[in-house]
């Protein structure tokens, strides 16, 4: 995929310096989800790990909401007549979107504000960084339509980001989460005001895209994969991880620019 040539066509895309955006672009519907959205969000994302001129993206939403998750007439009225194979179909689609988000390389920033819902705020979740504007209200409402809280990866992932208790209350409630308890959660890294949210998210991925590009993507792999390892093994991955990283110019270029007392200069090499 090149990111300059690059035309979706269920949302707005744009690339410039490293950093690619993208943004839900349903604004009158508050950027809900659609079966072919879903699909080429995931299709994008499983392109970036060959796209190494991006170095970060950052996802929005744009008319003031980021996404309020699955079009109920788009989505939730035509998955009431399927039968099982169809269905299990569409919730391991939904489910490799994550997987794709959680595989790319490029760090994944969130600007959110307004509503983030429902698969909306799976988005968000499976993002690696998140800010959000004091308007931000987020919800994993899917007990609200009758089903379990444990969508796209949701009993896995925000565990670990807000604690057991506090996910276990939103996913069983389905309630909305203000932005100031998200920020305290853990879940927002900051709150940010609506006339800065994308300045600020551009700025936060301007300077990952600035710094060790492959460095980035090897972090984010090992945040990945010690989910489920013991300590032991993981400090052998991290181990190995990073002696991969030593043997990279950017770990040299580093040097070189610290010993000249000078600002490193990264490419991802």
């Amino acid at each position: 995929m090149k990111p300059e040539s690059f035309r979706p066509e269920h949302f707005l895309w744009d690339y410039a310096a490293g950093v690619a955006t993208v943004t839900q672009n349903r604004p009158e519907r508050k950027n809900p989800l659609t079966f072919e959205s879903y699909a080429e969000l995931r299709d994008m994302f499983r392109a970036l790990v060959y796209a190494r001129e991006v170095k970060a993206v950052v996802i929005a939403g744009a008319g003031g909401n980021f996404s309020s998750g699955g079009d109920v007439h788009e989505i939730i009225a035509p998955l009431t007549r399927m039968e099982m194979p169809a269905l299990l179909d569409f919730t391991r689609m939904t489910g490799d979107l994550v997987k794709a988000m959680r595989a790319c390389p490029q760090p994944i920033v969130a600007a959110v504000d307004g509503v983030c819902a429902g698969a909306g705020a799976i988005l968000a979740m499976a993002s690696d960084l998140r800010l959000a504007t004091p308007a931000a209200r987020t919800a994993f409402l899917f007990t609200r339509v009758g089903l379990a809280g444990c969508d796209m990866g949701a009993c896995a992932i925000l565990p670990r980001i807000v604690g057991q208790g506090r996910a276990a209350e939103l996913l069983y409630t389905g309630r909305f989460m203000s932005a100031e308890e998200g920020e305290r959660w853990g879940f927002y890294n900051r709150l940010v005001g609506p006339d800065r949210l994308l300045d600020e998210a551009h700025i936060l991925a301007a300077a990952l895209a600035a710094g060790p590009g492959f460095a980035h993507g090897i972090t984010k792999t090992q945040l990945n994969q010690e989910w489920n390892v013991g300590l032991e093994t993981a400090i052998e991955m991290e181990a190995q991880a990073q002696a991969i990283c030593m043997a990279t110019n950017d770990f040299r270029r580093a040097y070189e620019a610290f010993a000249a007392k000078k600002a490193p200069e990264f490419k991802g090499d």
